[in-house]
Parts: C-alpha cells; structure tokens; sequence
C-alpha cells in the first residue's frame, strides 16, 4: 500500500466497518480498512437481513443474489426446546437469509477503501494528536469495528473477556449433501427458533438453499455445549435434521446493547458495531444494529469536519440512543423478566404473542423506522 496516512483508519472489515467506510470514502476521506484476516473469510453467523437492511446498504437484491445466497423469509417456527411449536405465516417476504462469508466480501469489496488485510493490529500509539498504526502508519482517526474482541475497545478500557455480562453462542453451517438435503425437513423460507426452558436463550436452524445453519446461544457460557449437545439430539429425534450431522461447532461471544457500558470514544477513536455491544438485547441479533451504527458515526464523523476531539464526537452517542434507547441499564436478561415466570410456556404456544412479539418485536423490529428511506 503506498502512503504513510490515511484519513480514517477501520480496524475490521465486517458489515459495520465496510459500511462506515463506504459513506467516509462518499465524503471523500481517504479511508484504510485493517483486518486480521483475509476475505472472503470464514464467519459462522445465523445470518439474516430484514429488507429495510437492504434499503439501508442501498444493496440491489437481484444484482447481490447473481451467485450468491439471498434466502427469501416469509414465515417461522417457534416455541420451545422439547415442546410444541407455532408456525407463523406472512403474506410477503420479512427477511432474507445470507452467508455472511458472501455478505461481508461483497460489502467490503464495494467500500473503495483501501485494504489492509491478513493484517492484526499490534501497535495504536498516540502521538501529536495522531494515532500511529502498526509503527508505520499515521491517522488522525481510528474506528474500532473488529467485533466483540476489538483491540480499539480494549485501548478504550473495554473489560473485554473480564467481568462484561456476554451472551455465549456456538454454530455451524455447512452444504449438505443429497442424502441430508432430501431428509431435512427444515423449510429454507422457515427458520425455526426454539427458546431454552430456563429462557435465558434460544437455538435455530436456519436452511439456506443446499445449506444449513444450527446455533444456540445463551446468556453465558456456563454448560454451553450441553445445551447445543441436548439441542442436537432433540432436533435429530423429532426428525427436523438428519441423524448423520456431525460438525465441530464454533464459538463466539457479543455483548447486548446497554448491557456492556463500553466507552463508545475518545479523542480520535470511536466503537461501531459488535465492538461497541449493540446487538438487540431481546434477540441478540447484530447485524443491522451495526450496520446503523456505521451510518450514524460516518453522519457525525462528517460533521465533525476533520476535528475529532471527544466533544465533536459526542453527537454519535445521541444518536445511538436516539435510536436504540439509553445505553445504560440495569437489566441484563436477553428476554425480559415477565417471561421468566410460569407463563413463559403457554405465550410461546401462543400464535398472536408469537407473531406480534417474539417476531415482529424482538426479530424483525417492524416497530422501527428505516434509517434512510429509499431513494
């Protein structure tokens, strides 16, 4: 990469560092994407994006959908792990389902930055009001977007991996073969979710196409991988998955928004993203939380006009508040307490609260506005 200096410089290259490093390259800012992997990388997630994501990402579905997975969603099953469930059917697409190993090259690729990849970050030195990278590197600017374990959100004094209330999940995703296609019974427009008895998480199985995508994730990791093991089994003696899966599943961790109170900047520095813990706390999804955290910190970022002292930066707290509530709380349950209690049960058996909370409210937040509208 020829140059000393960049403009902005993004540690991680996911969807929320790819997308902020889209609208400051829109700006005009010379932006530098650093990733310690290289792309198209290996990144297990359930993986699926709400229409109004697409509006926001400006991502045209036929052209992303030549060669890639775009999974339509128009309905669900849900209830509860051993128990019944309730399958909800829409009238039109609310989702679709992607392979974020697909999903975050293509972003990354479009973003024009310049990219830095296979690279870690290893050195993030102030000096005269700069930030010097990896001994080799000057920048007036640092965005941390490199998820949970974020080096940035560590120079920040994150607690990371220390003391922070995390949720815990293990997944796989794999391409099944003819004989596991033909005896899954998992609908590829139905994902289904199936909530722990104890209800501090849930597992699902998502098809996506030749594809399958098993996770459970929980409000910490204690007996975590007794929990997938009792998922598996059940899932292979009800029938819903083939008998013959037998995959290594991998692990990852995310905090829950307002849950983890990491600093969001610093003079030079700011969090977006898994980085910054903004996943939904109802449903622990992250992806458009992060990706709307890219827009709203390039919107300040821009604002900021080259000055990005603590005091010009702080419109991007507000802004995430503004948008996603108070990012201070007391309450560290994934779901909320009223459902710990002994009619967890039957509302989950329940067709309307299934629809119009636990989807509509906690997985697809139809309650939210879009971000940008359409152009």
């Amino acid at each position: 990469m020829s140059g000393e200096r960049c403009d902005a410089l993004i540690v991680g290259g996911g969807p929320s560092g790819a997308t902020c490093a889209r609208e400051l390259r829109r700006a005009g800012l010379d932006v530098v994407i650093l990733d310690k992997k290289t792309f198209p990388r290996d990144k297990v997630c359930a993986g699926w994006v709400t229409p109004l994501v697409l509006q926001t990402l400006e991502i045209d579905r036929d052209d992303y959908a030549d060669g890639r997975v775009l999974q339509p969603i128009s309905s669900f099953r849900s209830g509860m792990i051993g128990g019944d469930a309730v399958e909800v059917d829409y009238a039109e697409v609310v989702s679709y389902g992607i392979r974020r190993c697909e999903f975050d090259d293509y972003l990354l690729r479009r973003s024009d930055a310049r990219l830095l990849l296979g690279e870690p970050l290893k050195q993030m030195e102030r000096r005269e009001g700069e930030w010097l990278i990896n001994d080799r590197l000057r920048t007036p600017l640092v965005i941390g977007a490199g998820g949970h374990f974020c080096p940035v959100a560590k120079q920040l004094g994150a607690r990371v991996g220390s003391g922070e209330p995390v949720v815990a999940a293990k997944e796989i995703e794999f391409e099944m073969t003819p004989a596991q296609r033909q005896a899954c019974r998992v609908d590829a427009r139905r994902p289904e979710l199936y909530f722990c008895r104890d209800l501090k998480g849930y597992g699902w199985i998502f098809r996506k196409g030749d594809y399958l995508n098993i996770g459970l994730g929980r409000e910490d990791n204690h007996r975590l991988s007794e929990h997938i093991d009792a998922f598996m089994d059940w899932l292979k003696a009800s029938g819903r998955i083939p008998a013959d899966i037998d995959h290594r599943f991998k692990g990852h961790a995310y905090l829950l928004y307002a849950h983890g109170n990491r600093p969001l900047i610093d003079d030079g520095v700011l969090l977006i993203g898994d980085a910054a813990g903004l996943a939904y706390p109802q449903s622990g999804e992250g992806i458009r939380p992060a990706i709307e955290s890219a827009v709203l910190a390039a919107q300040t970022l821009r604002e900021a006009d080259g000055d990005y002292s603590v005091a010009r930066l702080a419109p991007y707290r507000q802004r995430l508040e503004a948008r996603f509530g108070p990012l201070e709380t007391n309450d560290y349950s994934m779901i909320p307490d009223g459902l710990r209690q002994r009619l967890a049960a039957p509302l989950l058996k329940n067709r309307w609260f299934t629809r119009h909370v636990v989807l509509d409210r906690w997985f697809l937040h139809v309650h939210q506005p879009p971000l940008r509208t359409a152009a």
